[in-house]
């Protein structure tokens, strides 16, 4: 592999900062369509929506991210094997591009079919995105060969990308939406992801040099000596039980996490006082502050791991307060559904949502980077990008459960569902706590005072 010295930027090469570019402008395009999905499909046909039930746009919600979260399996094996990940990733990103601008044609071309023509959007969406979102991270790692002490630090400001695109999304977005109509919110996500292509067209060759050519098969099948594949050695298949264990977690955290985009979506649009004076918060802003508190809380965060030397918390204790801090979240909604008091015309404080995105990040922070680090430390080789496609495939269950959950609000009601995610955190919280033990001698010093060196933030599955 042939890294291209075209040479460095903040001490990293300028490659990452590229493939940073390439993420911000993609995820500007997921999170700018995200934002508006749901309302979009919810509102009445007279404003140019398509005027479903809050039941129907939530189930479809949950599919679609369920989907677009199973799919790097897919698309992770076929860049291992047959593309490679710098081909995946023009395809992907060029699909995705075609599936934004479908769904921002006008009504007025497209009627009577604009329901069609929004579920083949969408299948381009899904398929692209699969193609997209497993291969940007693992050239991320690419740059940097083993053990160099950068690659944490990398990831950091990777993830800073996701979460600068993210926030853009939310507020031009929804701005666009609120001002021209729900189509202009979709043809910004179709620029997004122009951008991103581009970026990645005219300067890859220039800063990633060979990186993503050639297929990970081909060049792992080039360095066997043997060529042949041996069995799992015992610490190995310790080392996959923890995976399993913790992806189990994984899936009540993202189940909960993800009410974001849906459920808490249709409570800033309908049931909270969004008025600042004269001024109304477009509901889709409020996408943004997940993203804004990443941006301010990461660093903060990463610092306090390293200030935390040889005390800092091994995974699954991180992973119980990322659970704590999601109930925290949660509490902060049923402090809204409260003050309701069962009267749905009744109007809720900004400040309660505004506290539910916060500690919702923070718990996010405590889990999602942390979850990555720990696939990339006790996955076999020879299985990294499986296990990758599989902590994927973990959000992509929990997506589906939390489309399921949102969409039993109008039987329910706000303050049952929200009070039983936030049991449930806690309940799964102290679970961790009393299985760490177990769960750190599984992974045979993977996690030892040498390797405990998660402090920074990696990327995560995209939520991010």
């Amino acid at each position: 592999m042939s890294h291209n010295n075209s040479g460095t930027l903040l001490g990293h090469p300028k490659g990452l900062f590229l493939l940073f570019g390439t993420e911000l402008w993609e995820r500007f395009s997921y999170y700018a369509m995200r934002a508006i999905l749901v309302l979009y499909l919810t509102d009445k046909t007279i404003n140019g929506g398509l005027g479903w039930t809050t039941e129907e746009a939530l189930n479809l919600y949950g599919i679609y991210t369920g989907l677009v979260y199973f799919t790097p399996l897919i698309g992770g094996w076929i860049a291992d094997n047959i593309l490679g990940q710098r081909r995946s990733i023009i395809i992907g990103g060029t699909l995705m591009a075609i599936g934004q601008f479908t769904l921002a044609l006008p009504h007025s071309m497209i009627d009577p079919n604009a329901v069609t023509v929004f579920y083949v959007g969408l299948t381009f969406l899904i398929i692209g995105n699969g193609l997209f979102k497993p291969n940007i991270s693992t050239m991320v790692g690419d740059l940097y060969s083993a053990g160099d002490n950068r690659r944490d630090g990398a990831f950091t400001i990777f993830y800073m990308g996701i979460n600068i695109g993210s926030l853009l999304a939310g507020v031009i977005a929804g701005t666009a939406s609120a001002v021209y109509g729900w189509k202009a919110g979709f043809l910004c996500a179709g620029v997004g992801m122009l951008m991103s292509l581009l970026i990645q067209l005219f300067f890859a060759q220039r800063y990633l040099g060979d990186i993503g050519k050639v297929p990970a098969a081909v060049r792992d099948a080039a360095n066997n000596a043997s060529g042949k594949k041996e069995p799992l050695t015992k610490i190995e298949r310790d080392r996959l039980k923890v995976i399993l264990v913790m992806s189990t977690f994984v899936i009540v955290f993202w189940a909960g996490f993800e009410q974001a985009g849906g459920l808490m979506n249709i409570y800033s649009q309908e049931y909270t006082n969004r008025m600042i004076g004269n001024f109304e918060v477009p509901a889709a802003w409020f996408q943004s502050l997940n993203p804004f508190f990443i941006i301010l809380c990461a660093p903060l965060l990463a610092a306090l791991w390293v200030k935390m030397g040889k005390s800092e918390p091994n995974s699954p204790v991180k992973f119980a307060l990322a659970m704590f801090s999601l109930a925290l979240g949660f509490a902060c909604m049923i402090g809204a559904a409260l003050e309701q008091n069962g009267d749905m015309t009744v109007k809720t404080s900004m400040m309660w949502l505004v506290g539910a995105y916060f500690f919702h990040t923070i718990g996010e922070l405590c889990l999602s980077p942390i979850g990555l680090s720990m696939i990339t430390k006790l996955a076999p080789l020879r299985l990294a990008s499986l296990m990758m496609g599989a902590w994927f495939g973990a959000n992509a269950i929990a997506n589906y459960i939390a489309g399921v959950v949102g969409a039993s609000i109008g039987k329910a009601g706000p303050l049952a569902i929200f009070s039983g995610i936030a049991i449930t955190a806690v309940i799964a919280g102290v679970l961790l706590l009393l299985f760490s033990n177990k769960l750190i001698s599984w992974m045979h010093g993977a996690e030892g005072e040498a390797d405990n060196n998660d402090s920074d933030v990696k990327p995560q599955p995209a939520n991010a």
